[in-house]
Order: structure tokens, then sequence, then C-alpha cells
């Protein structure tokens, strides 16, 4: 699957910021509170966790 120019948006502010990588790709939903509960234990992990996300969906 090829990615979009919105993928590439979505990657880089994941990178910056990994909640509102995920909310832009999920919403609000479960992956987003896990997000948030990761990057506020470790930002390293909630990067991890925002790539995964945009990556699978």
């Amino acid at each position: 699957m090829p990615f979009t120019c919105s993928d590439i948006v979505k990657i880089i502010l994941a990178i910056i910021l990994p909640p509102l990588g995920v909310f832009l790709e999920v919403g609000c939903n479960a992956h987003f509170w896990l997000n948030i509960l990761l990057t506020i234990l470790g930002y390293i992990p909630g990067i991890i966790h925002a790539l995964y996300v945009i990556f699978k969906y």
C-alpha cells in the first residue's frame, strides 16, 4: 500500500507529538488513550506505538 501525503504528515506529527498522530489516524479510541499513557511514561514508547498505529491502519 503506497503512502499518501497525509500519511507522511501523520508520521511527522507522530514523531513530534505522538498522541496527535494517533488521533488523526484512528480518532479518540483505546489506541489514543494508550498512546497518551505511553507518552507520559516515556517519549520513545509513545513514538513507537504511534508509528505502529499509523503503519497498521
